[in-house]
């Protein structure tokens, strides 16, 4: 069956870097687009990053442009989510999902499948 596993997480210093691992399973890969959505402790939960199979496009939250970088090897069946410069807000239980297509969304409905999550705390 689908089942994605992230992994990397754990505590680091603001301005600290981590980079987050989602093992895929169940299904190939290429044909669909991976999000990472993140979950602070009282709010919702929210996009990240995205990343298309068919093509590689990339979409950011604007809260972490220019600091993350989403990347895939479909061969390897890992998406990756390469943090930097990370600050205090950034602290959340970090999702890998699977789009339902190949499409890209900032809101969770559209993905049908999800992980178990990784914590990430930026904390001195």
């Amino acid at each position: 069956q689908v089942q994605l596993v992230e992994s990397g997480g754990g505590l680091v210093q603001p301005g600290g870097s981590l980079k987050l691992s989602c093992a895929a399973s169940g299904f190939t890969l290429d044909y669909y687009a991976i999000g990472w959505f993140r979950q602070a402790p009282g709010k919702e939960r929210v996009a990240v990053s995205c990343i298309s199979g068919s093509d590689g496009s990339t979409y950011y939250a604007d809260s972490v442009k220019g600091r993350f970088t989403i990347s895939r090897d479909n061969a390897k069946k890992m998406v990756y989510l390469q943090m930097s410069r990370l600050k205090s807000e950034d602290t959340a239980v970090y999702y890998c999902t699977r789009s339902a297509n190949d499409g890209c969304y900032n809101i969770p409905e559209p993905y049908d499948n999800w992980g178990q999550g990784t914590q990430v705390t930026v904390s001195s």
